[in-house]
């Protein structure tokens, strides 16, 4: 895929667009992909697409551009980081209802999603007493690292997580509620789907997490822990280094290198959490 001294560009991109003609797009993307040699994920759906890829320099611009050419996607942001080793086995481009799943129908987060924060501007707003903070995410990826005083939902998949937002948040159009996930995805259909409760002050932070970590510099950060990935790497850090962690065997937990799984060896029975989902 690359040379041995050239490290693999690892990009992580979402867009929700109308597509229609998925099949075609399929197939598209498939060969792209495969004339320049990248390897990963992408979803695409009647809402957009989103996927993570790795390849060269140049494989990763190469399908990038084939991906800006579709409708919509001409102003498609992305976000980078590396990895010594590729990170996928294979290509894969796959036909989905939505591209991040949570079973709410008549959302449109291109038009109403919550307003985006900047990670600069981030540390002010959860700082703010009167905000309500929630991390988007699952349980597993909470476990090893979150913004300090954020709360966890405890969902096993992102289709909980409406279910959790009307069972514990009164629909108080003075609250103010701040939103955050890995990549920004799940927060544009999490902060959409509260607008449609009617919450007025929903934020989110813009490139989620891992943009966050790529700006700010640790010593001004209120990130505690590692962020969990979809990928061989399972944890990144501040600069977007790689973190310390693997997932067990048994259960598929994040887990320390160094560590026993407290999932296995504990009182939660083997295979108690769900494979990872976006």
């Amino acid at each position: 895929m690359t040379t041995v001294t050239e490290q693999i560009v690892v990009a992580a991109l979402y867009k929700f667009t109308p597509l229609d003609d998925l099949e075609a797009i399929q197939n598209l993307l498939l060969a792209a992909a495969r004339c320049a040699s990248v390897r990963g994920t992408l979803l695409i759906a009647p809402e957009g697409i989103n996927g993570t890829v790795a390849g060269s320099r140049a494989g990763i611009d190469a399908l990038l551009t084939a991906i800006r050419a579709l409708p919509g996607c001409a102003d498609l942001k992305h976000k980078e980081s590396h990895a010594d080793s590729p990170p996928f086995g294979r290509m894969k481009v796959r036909i989905k209802r939505e591209i991040v799943t949570m079973g709410v129908p008549d959302l449109d987060p291109s038009a109403n999603a919550g307003a985006y924060i900047e990670p600069a501007d981030w540390n002010a707003l959860i700082s703010d007493p009167d905000v309500v903070l929630i991390d988007a995410r699952n349980d597993y990826e909470y476990d090893i690292g979150s913004f300090a005083g954020a709360i966890n939902p405890e969902t096993a998949s992102f289709g909980e997580l409406p279910d959790w937002l009307r069972r514990n948040l009164k629909a108080n159009p003075e609250t103010k509620v701040a939103m955050f996930c890995t990549g920004g995805i799940r927060c544009e259909k999490s902060t959409a789907y509260l607008k449609s409760l009617g919450f007025r002050e929903v934020y989110h932070l813009k490139g989620g997490i891992l943009k966050y970590l790529e700006e700010i510099p640790t010593a001004e950060s209120l990130w505690q822990g590692a962020c969990f990935v979809f990928d061989e790497r399972v944890s990144v850090g501040h600069g977007l280094a790689i973190g310390p962690h693997r997932l067990c065997r048994t259960c598929g937990w994040a887990i320390e290198h160094d560590q026993a799984c407290p999932r296995c060896v504990g009182e939660d029975p083997p295979g108690a959490r769900p494979q990872p989902q976006s």
